[in-house]
């Protein structure tokens, strides 16, 4: 059986691209509204296909997760306390009252940095409430700053941060976020050197079907710069991997976040250690990047990084859940991610889990 995902403005044109790229012959199996005011929708082909491109293998594992699951923490989180607001206790959510010896106890399970988990504890204590997820949330609220990425003007944006972040993966993903929001919008490669680097960003614009180049100097990327401003195209820009610490990699940099009209957006993974993470956000904040994007938060049951990258300073822009490019990119708030920390230490402190 052939699977396919697709993104589209609206129910129609969604039809229409499945009829073409299909055949008649397929059908709706799902769908769903997305966060920009598009659709997703999932099709099927009974019939044997053509050998498939490792995104389209991405966009088929992606529709296999539960219809009926909460698609976001967010859209888990206000579940959560709706169930609250009417009296109903989840089978695996019980309240907690607050202790800042367990609340302690709980961020250290999670390997956040130690002088970081004693800030929050220490807040989260002043603030007086009484319910342990509220009173982190509290905590949390002080350090962190919210600034999801809007595509409503063109815009530019450079991902930069270390190898296997997930970087290219986060701009097919951006793209996509900009094509349903009915932005135009161009992929475009710094890495030339890199080993598949740029086949792998080919292929995800090919599955996106916009367009795509690749740029070998801060000079060719500055015209692509000002010819996007001049067409009304947003850019998504993919870099090579490197240590934002180091301060010869870091001044290799420079000259491509001074070009005007670019926005430098960081990529850390939430499977790094705590300690390297928040050194990692630090330097990016110092390179020039204003916001944040943490990704593998999926694949993670300690949630230390994330919480060390969501607290560093920089805007948290979004989190990612999974590696799939049809799962999109999530926002993450105080209080949900407090719920997150909260829950997934009700148990074994061993058994945490960040779904």
């Amino acid at each position: 059986m052939q699977l396919r995902t697709i993104l589209a403005r609206d129910m129609r044109e969604a039809l229409a691209r499945m009829r073409a790229e299909m055949g008649e012959d397929a059908v709706i199996v799902g769908s769903q509204r997305a966060r920009d005011g598009g659709v997703i929708v999932r099709a099927a082909l009974d019939h044997p296909e053509e050998p498939a491109s490792a995104v389209a293998l991405e966009s088929a594992a992606a529709i296999l997760e539960q219809d009926n699951a909460p698609a976001t923490l967010e859209d888990a989180n206000r579940s959560a306390l709706m169930r609250r607001l009417r009296g109903e206790r989840s089978a695996n959510t019980t309240p907690r009252n607050f202790n800042r010896a367990e609340l302690l106890s709980l961020l250290r399970m999670h390997r956040a940095p130690e002088s970081l988990a004693h800030d929050l504890a220490k807040a989260a204590e002043q603030s007086n409430l009484s319910d342990m997820t509220l009173a982190l949330a509290s905590a949390l609220d002080r350090r962190m700053k919210l600034a999801p990425i809007e595509f409503a003007k063109p815009v530019a944006l450079m991902l930069v941060g270390p190898n296997g972040a997930g970087k290219t993966a986060v701009a097919a993903k951006l793209a996509a976020h900009a094509k349903l929001g009915g932005r135009a919008v161009k992929l475009v490669a710094t890495d030339a050197d890199g080993a598949g680097a740029i086949a792998r960003l080919e292929t995800f614009a090919q599955h996106l079907d916009v367009p795509f180049a690749v740029v070998e100097s801060a000079e060719d990327l500055a015209k692509a710069v000002a010819q996007s401003r001049a067409d009304n195209v947003s850019l998504i820009i993919d870099t090579a991997g490197f240590d934002p610490r180091n301060g010869k990699q870091r001044a290799a940099f420079a000259a491509l976040s001074k070009i005007e009209g670019i926005e430098s957006v960081g990529v850390v993974s939430a499977a790094g250690d705590a300690e390297e993470v928040s050194e990692i956000t630090g330097a990016l904040c110092t390179l020039g990047a204003k916001s944040l994007i943490v990704t593998c938060v999926d694949i993670v049951r300690r949630l230390g990084a994330l919480v060390a990258a969501a607290s560093g300073g920089l805007m948290l822009a979004h989190i990612t859940r999974s590696a799939y490019v049809a799962a999109g990119l999530e926002t993450l708030t105080p209080l949900s991610l407090a719920r997150v920390l909260i829950d997934s230490g009700a148990g074994d402190s061993n058994q945490g889990s960040a779904q």
